[in-house]
């Protein structure tokens, strides 16, 4: 098994790399593979609107130009998928907002092709906002009739110098009981217990 996490965040190595490391330190301990692609120094444009996607049905992006078709590629190998972004005005980064339209709309063209996939949300966050940022990511994964973990709070961690994160004793927890809830609902989904 294997679960993406995709961070939004433009500091590759801040609190919300954090966060994931924290939640894949759990699901590695289940013997999960994980990975983390970073948006951060990438380029990903938002959705066009041309509609090629539910012509072709090829699993595919038309807007070839960017990493689009790359993280759709790493969204169909893997069984979880993990969206973490840092609170950027109330909302999330650009990136992630690209990312969740280009993939988000490919996957309805082809048939909710991400259905039944393990999703979980995770923000990074200063002071406000961050609900708004966690309801707009998890839309994601309801809308694509993926199946959504619980943790012991909201997956919110807040800090905002790069390691502060560290120090929000309760999102911390969250992000391990996320990851063990995650794991969890991995091994259930793919038959075992």
């Amino acid at each position: 098994m294997k679960v993406v996490a995709f961070n939004g965040s433009a500091r590759k190595k801040g609190n919300t790399s954090i966060l994931v490391s924290t939640v894949f330190g759990e699901l590695e301990k289940e013997g999960i593979e994980t990975e983390e692609f970073t948006l951060a120094g990438s380029r990903i444009q938002g959705c066009t609107a041309c509609y090629r996607c539910f012509s072709t049905k090829d699993k595919r992006c038309a807007v070839t130009n960017d990493i689009a078709n790359e993280c759709i590629d790493k969204m169909l190998e893997a069984d979880g998928i993990i969206l973490a972004s840092p609170t950027y005005f109330a909302d999330m980064t650009a990136e992630m907002k690209a990312l969740i339209d280009r993939c988000g709309m490919v996957s309805r063209a082809n048939d909710d092709m991400f259905r039944r996939k393990v999703g979980a949300a995770i923000v990074a966050v200063r002071r406000g906002g961050a609900i708004n940022v966690f309801d707009s990511m998890n839309h994601f994964f309801l809308i694509g009739q993926m199946i959504v973990p619980g943790s012991v709070y909201w997956n919110i961690g807040i800090g905002r110098d790069i390691g502060e994160v560290e120090n929000d004793e309760e999102g911390m927890r969250t992000m391990r009981v996320l990851g063990e809830n995650m794991a969890w609902l991995l091994k259930c989904v793919s038959g075992g217990d």
